[in-house]
């Protein structure tokens, strides 16, 4: 009986942290460049076989079935598939088709992104609002003269009307994008990050998120029940135990 009661917390607080990834998945359906997070669950114990013994033979035993104890968090990943891409015709947009990140000097450290809604400060530097200054391939922050520009596929920045090279937009990638991790402010951060090649730029673009509305919501309900259910058995357990711990008393 009071296994149960570890089953059922342990399942709560699962579905509870299932809701809170799938919430801000689709508080960021429509940030630019935003990859959603995954989240799934183990066991964290392994399964334990119980058998059903015989009314009178207690040597004979039928397998019932594997059973878990407790439910536990297992993992929560980033999906860094592609999201889609759309035009905006704002020449300081870009988006990445393919493999890398955007480097983004930020605290005077250096994040990583995916977003391209970019903007230029009041001394002319390319910036990501609220983040940082955007940098080159050299990890240098990017200063243009003139927001009317020409970029081509692999990032080049040139003047819009004579084709002068201005800079280069910096894109980097990783051998294992498992090894980033997202700050407070959504930058990715860590890693070994090197120079990109598998990619294409796409300029006055954006790269949209990759969270689906619908799978979104599909997930929300089904942890919402899953929880309910399990806050429902919870009350019926508390039940039991108190009415059976009241007839024990009058023994």
């Amino acid at each position: 009986m009071f296994r149960g009661f570890y089953q059922l917390t342990s399942a709560m607080l699962s579905h509870g942290r299932r809701l809170d990834v799938v919430a801000n998945n689709m508080s960021n359906i429509s940030t630019a460049g935003y990859k959603a997070d995954r989240y799934t669950d183990s066991t964290a114990f392994r399964e334990v076989m119980f058998n059903r013994v015989g009314n009178k033979n207690k040597a004979v035993t039928e397998e019932i079935g594997p059973v878990t104890y407790i439910l536990a968090p297992d993992q929560l990943y980033t999906d860094y598939t592609q999201g889609s891409l759309e035009e905006t015709e704002l020449a300081l947009d870009f988006a990445i088709e393919g493999e890398g990140f955007f480097a983004i000097e930020w605290n005077g450290e250096v994040g990583y992104t995916r977003a391209g809604s970019f903007n230029l400060d009041e001394e002319g530097y390319l910036i990501l609002p609220g983040q940082g200054r955007v940098l080159d391939a050299d990890r240098q922050p990017i200063q243009l003269p003139t927001d009317k520009i020409f970029v081509d596929p692999d990032g080049v920045i040139y003047t819009e009307t004579n084709r002068n090279y201005l800079a280069t937009l910096g894109v980097f990638s990783f051998p294992d994008n498992g090894e980033l991790e997202r700050n407070d402010h959504g930058l990715f951060t860590g890693g070994q990050a090197q120079a990109g090649e598998n990619y294409v730029i796409h300029h006055k673009c954006l790269e949209r998120s990759n969270s689906n509305m619908v799978q979104e919501m599909v997930a929300m309900m089904s942890a919402q029940r899953a929880l309910q259910s399990a806050a429902e058995v919870t009350k019926i357990y508390d039940q039991v135990i108190t009415k059976d711990t009241t007839e024990l008393g009058r023994l």
